[in-house]
């Protein structure tokens, strides 16, 4: 897909994005995602925010189930008995084979658990587990709404809030692996497409 100043500006790119996006040669958005990803944990966000833009919709729901797959554990690790963010995952995986609108409800339902799931988290003040369960709950969100805006926010949310999981649990280190992680995930889908 073409890159333009326009299209960055239809789609409220931030400023400095924008900037930094005149000041090189690439315009395809591939090549630009792959450009941007790296040790950076500003230019991974922009990474993050520009591929889940160019994905058709399987490719950021995959996305955000992916991401929310990569922290699950640390939730389960400490709420062991709490099932309610690998339910959300499953439903929306269940959306990426089955788009259907008991599928999407369902979706809907657990991603509210699971949202619900973060929130019990955060009482007991625990980020990692409170940011795991969100990627969980964004990424069901991710699958229960046919709005594309809506959707792929969900989608960002969702590596986002895995990201923040990774810091949590182990700080900044982990938290630039993760998003490298996903940003290859991502790259590899959009890669598969062409």
């Amino acid at each position: 897909m073409e890159i333009t100043k326009e299209w960055l500006e239809e789609k409220n790119a931030c400023h400095e994005g924008q900037e930094w996006f005149e000041n090189q040669k690439l315009s395809d958005g591939l090549e630009i995602g792959k450009a941007l990803m790296g040790e950076d944990k500003t230019k991974n966000e922009w990474a993050n925010w520009l591929i889940v833009r160019i994905m058709e919709r399987k490719q950021y729901l995959a996305y955000a189930i992916f991401a929310a797959r990569q922290v699950l554990d640390i939730f389960e690790k400490k709420y062991p008995e709490d099932n309610r963010p690998r339910l959300a995952i499953e439903a929306a995986e269940k959306c990426l084979r089955e788009d259907s609108a008991a599928a999407r409800a369902a979706a809907r339902a657990a991603g509210d658990a699971a949202r619900a799931a973060a929130v019990a988290a955060a009482v007991d003040a625990w980020d990692a587990a409170v940011d795991a369960a969100g990627a969980a709950g964004a990424a069901a969100g991710a699958a229960a709404v046919d709005a594309w805006a809506a959707a792929r926010a969900a989608a960002v949310a969702a590596a986002v809030d895995a990201w923040d999981a990774a810091w949590a649990a182990a700080g900044d280190a982990a938290m630039v692996e993760m998003q490298v992680r996903l940003l290859d995930y991502g790259i590899k889908l959009l890669e598969a497409k062409q």
